[in-house]
């Protein structure tokens, strides 16, 4: 008798949970929505300003910022980030930066490989000084500093601040301040010095779905469903930068692995503008949610973040006149594989302008996998200087 009196409670429970953890979900969802419904238009006006072909990553920066401030002062919710639609965008970008690359000869430029290490470790080097100067301006701790420093992407350096009870906010700010300077730098400096550029790239939205034959969109859901496997294998093994790198992979060898099927015969598949427009949307949203996600930091904390930025800068135009110095690749080209991240976003540019994108891509993939790959040696080391600072104060 006493016993069948504890059933009711426990059958309750897990009901409750659920709808817990639902309404959340679509609440989130519901901003996604909000924010890529004025992303698009916003989009569209930029590019018919002749921004250029990356105009939807500022229309997505500008949809996140407000929409974020929106909900906050008329809803009274305050969304975070949404770092799954972070990993769409970067799957969705990959997997056009991989196409667009599928008939470039990438295995061409490993003799390169020792250049672009070299780089990179100039890059790590400058990161580190930079971070230290940083945490002593800020009278914060060095991983926090270092993890606000280096070019490793506001998503996963914000985590690994998190997981290590660091400074978040300040993390997400300096990391966001630096992705929105090199996003709406790099394509300015492209601009001035390719003319071409300023081109009208309004791509048909429309028109891009519509016109895609009924055999195109067979391979666009089946490279999306190899992607998606990818992507998730990739996360599932902690592969760093794994969203990114998967896809970037699949778009490589996709028509290749189609050429081995029989049915499938002499077929070359790219994905539809769409595609890239979307991923592109989502990356800009993201990096603009950062900015509506901040609290009220003061002057002194934001000026300290422009500076540490502004140093990293200058350490990417130094990579870059190294890496005059060291091959023949035009100055430009050397910007682009020295740029200080975000690697979707760069990547994105030299596409666009059609210069080198095949060395770009090399250079963005070598220092994504030294920063990711290193991060747990970092993260170590600075802890331990952390530990033993405050030990001696």
């Amino acid at each position: 008798m006493n016993q069948s009196i504890s059933v009711a409670p426990i059958q309750e429970e897990p009901i409750h949970n659920n709808h817990a953890v639902a309404e959340p979900f679509v609440k989130q969802l519901s901003v996604l929505g909000v924010e890529m419904l004025l992303a698009l238009p916003l989009g569209i006006a930029l590019a018919k300003f002749h921004i250029g072909g990356i105009a939807w990553i500022f229309g997505g920066i500008a949809s996140g910022t407000v929409v974020l401030q929106m909900f906050r002062l008329f809803y009274q919710y305050s969304p975070k980030p949404n770092r799954t639609a972070r990993k769409v965008g970067m799957a969705l970008v990959g997997l056009t930066v991989g196409l667009s690359n599928s008939n470039s000869d990438i295995t061409s430029l490993a003799s390169g490989i020792p250049i672009f290490i070299v780089l990179t470790l100039f890059l790590l080097l400058c990161g580190s000084c930079i971070g230290y100067i940083y945490s002593r301006l800020s009278k914060t701790s060095l991983l926090t500093a270092m993890l606000a420093t280096v070019p490793g992407g506001v998503g996963v350096m914000a985590a690994i601040a998190a997981d290590y009870n660091r400074n978040v906010t300040l993390v997400a700010l300096v990391q966001a301040i630096r992705v929105t300077s090199v996003v709406f730098l790099i394509p300015f400096i492209a601009r001035i010095a390719v003319g071409n550029y300023c081109n009208s790239q309004t791509l048909p939205v429309i028109g891009a779905l519509l016109n895609l034959e009924q055999s195109q969109l067979g391979l666009l859901l089946l490279a999306l469903l190899v992607t998606a496997l990818g992507v998730y294998l990739a996360l599932l093994c902690k592969i760093p930068a794994g969203d990114f790198l998967a896809a970037l992979l699949t778009g490589i060898t996709f028509n290749s692995l189609l050429h081995w099927l029989p049915f499938i015969g002499d077929v070359h598949f790219f994905p539809p503008p769409l595609i890239n427009i979307l991923g592109q949307m989502l990356l800009g949203i993201t990096i603009g949610e950062y900015w509506g996600d901040k609290p009220n930091f003061g002057k002194r904390t934001v000026v300290y973040a422009f500076i540490s930025v502004a140093m990293t800068l200058v350490a990417g135009a130094i990579a870059a006149l190294l890496a005059m110095r060291l091959t023949s690749w035009d100055w430009l080209t050397c910007l682009l594989v020295t740029a200080p991240g975000g690697s979707a976003e760069i990547i994105l540019v030299s596409l666009t302008l059609n210069h080198n994108a095949d060395i770009v891509t090399t250079g963005h993939l070598v220092r994504l996998i030294a920063i990711n790959s290193s991060l747990p040696l970092w993260v170590f080391l600075f802890r331990r200087l952390d530990s033993q600072v405050s030990e001696t104060t």
